[in-house]
């Protein structure tokens, strides 16, 4: 994410709030529920941005908000709100690039991960809003990547860096997004032409199924801060990732080859059990869960933070937007 204005320059404020301790995320709390968030960003938008490369998520609480004033707020905190595009999530779109969260069912949980690092081009920013909280769960956890990526053994690092990640997804399966919501367009001719544009291999299958693979980095070097992160979707796209009964299932309906989402180490070899299960541990080590309250705000620095889905009970309603689009140019390690 690009830098802001100087921190050091305190901004005439809209509002007054309390700065909770530094921590992940950190806590932003507004003295008057009246306060209009969009209107305190601008005028602290060096100070958030300090504390969100520093702690790599802001939780701003108890100011004025919704979702017909989110925009405005995103603007603010991130800048322009982008399409959400070469999806793997099913979303319904709110309002001009203001999503759900996610539509997956809500008995799901869906595992930490960094917003769309399997794309040429990913947003450096997230912005949530939480409409309605849960009855139950339902929560967004979130995980320090640059501490992920201190857990994990050199060996295990220098062999993704090395070789980076190889992404293979199935449409028109039953199972997931299809390719025509993924990438925009019911012409065939359209889809390759995007995916061949971001060095992504196409095979058409029989019955009009599409098959993808890409490979991208699994380390990141932060654009400002200049700090290594444990940047991908390897341990997420991999069905090792899935609950034991869901996973069975797909293994049971589906060869390897076509799964929804698997991964592999850029060159084509598998990556090995143990590896798996290092990745898998290191996020549970550093998952960090903090409850939604009606009206919280998340910024979410999308490099540094993984985030995630506890399953929920209730009419939970959080959208999201993303902004700030970064190429894997500006951030290779």
């Amino acid at each position: 994410m690009r830098p802001g204005p100087a921190a050091g320059r305190r901004q005439p404020a809209a509002a007054e709030a309390s700065w909770a301790a530094p921590g992940l995320p950190r806590r932003i709390t507004a003295a008057d529920g009246a306060a209009d968030l969009a209107a305190w960003a601008r005028a602290h938008h060096g100070a958030v941005r300090t504390a969100l490369h520093r702690d790599g998520a802001v939780l701003l609480r108890g100011f004025r908000t919704g979702l017909d004033n989110f925009p405005a707020c995103v603007e603010a905190l991130a800048g322009t709100p982008e399409a959400y595009g070469e999806r793997s999530s099913p979303r319904t779109e709110l309002a001009r690039h203001v999503y759900t969260a996610t539509d997956h069912p809500a008995e799901q949980p869906i595992a930490l991960h960094n917003e769309n690092s399997y794309q040429l081009t990913f947003p450096a920013a997230l912005v949530f809003s939480c409409l309605t909280p849960a009855t139950t769960g339902g929560a967004t956890p979130l995980a320090d990547t640059r501490r992920v990526l201190a857990r994990l053994d050199a060996s295990v690092v220098r062999a993704f860096t090395e070789r980076g990640v190889l992404y293979q997804r199935n449409y028109g399966e039953g199972l997931g997004v299809p390719w025509q919501e993924a990438f925009g367009t019911t012409d065939r001719a359209r889809a390759e032409s995007y995916c061949a544009a971001r060095d992504i291999t196409t095979e058409w299958k029989p019955g009009g199924g599409l098959r993808t693979t890409q490979v991208r980095p699994a380390v990141a070097v932060h654009p400002v801060t200049g700090e290594r992160v444990w940047f991908n979707h390897a341990a997420f796209f991999h069905v090792s990732g899935l609950r034991a009964e869901l996973r069975d299932a797909l293994l049971a309906q589906f060869d390897e080859r076509d799964l929804p989402t698997h991964s592999y180490y850029g060159d084509g070899r598998p990556i090995e059990p143990a590896v798996l299960e290092q990745l898998h541990h290191a996020y549970a080590a550093e998952r960090v869960r903090t409850p939604w309250e009606t009206g919280d705000v998340l910024l979410v620095d999308n490099l540094l933070t993984a985030h995630g889905r506890e399953p929920f009970t209730g009419d939970r309603r959080v959208v999201v937007a993303m902004a700030a689009p970064l190429n894997w140019a500006e951030v290779r390690a």
